[in-house]
């Protein structure tokens, strides 16, 4: 077990390709923490920085099983992107129409049913209303970066500046740039 700690990222994605199992669990420990960390990067409507990271650990395990040495590209780069877009995929698709009945479902015996039909004219609206919100976060995470995604998503929760400096944990003045940054590339993309 030892030995395998002192193997490169390489090797090990070599050894579990040709059945090592040992090989792989090491890759997965390995990059465990940084699978984490990249999803809790991102929000998720209806659902939860876990499946994100559930996400993540399948990329993960894709970039072992698909990783080329020859291709030129280190181990670390390949499990990043295919990491990253797996995670992308999965917030793709639970903003699209056909989740839409999984994350906005309601039992029909809550009280707060009738509250949602009060509210809305006709089901055809709480449809389109769905839709847009749907093309806004996919619009949002097409024009902004990770960061600035995620303070637009916290400020717009209600959340002040100084919860959302301990909750990035960064100073005010990088959070409040990442706002007017938000701001500014949001207008330009709905002005077009």
């Amino acid at each position: 077990m030892q030995e395998l700690k002192l193997r490169t990222d390489e090797e090990l994605a070599d050894a579990a390709q040709k059945g090592d199992n040992l090989a792989t669990e090491e890759l997965i420990l390995r990059y465990n923490h940084a699978v984490r960390a990249r999803a809790r990067q991102f929000f998720l409507a209806g659902g939860e920085t876990e499946d994100l990271v559930q996400e993540g650990m399948i990329g993960l395990y894709f970039a072992v099983r698909d990783y080329r040495g020859d291709s030129g590209k280190s181990f670390k780069n390949f499990a990043y992107m295919c990491v990253t877009r797996r995670i992308y995929d999965a917030i793709g698709k639970m903003t699209t129409k056909k989740s839409a009945v999984l994350t906005e479902s309601v039992s029909l015996f809550d009280r707060r049913v009738l509250d949602i039909l009060d509210e809305r004219a006709s089901p055809e609206e709480y449809l389109i209303d769905s839709e847009a919100r749907a093309e806004f976060q996919i619009k949002l995470m097409r024009e902004l970066s990770d960061f600035e995604y995620r303070v637009l998503n916290m400020y717009l929760e209600g959340m002040s500046y100084s919860r959302i400096c301990d909750a990035t944990k960064k100073p005010f003045k990088s959070v409040d740039n990442a706002l007017v940054r938000a701001k500014r590339k949001l207008q330009k993309a709905f002005e077009k």
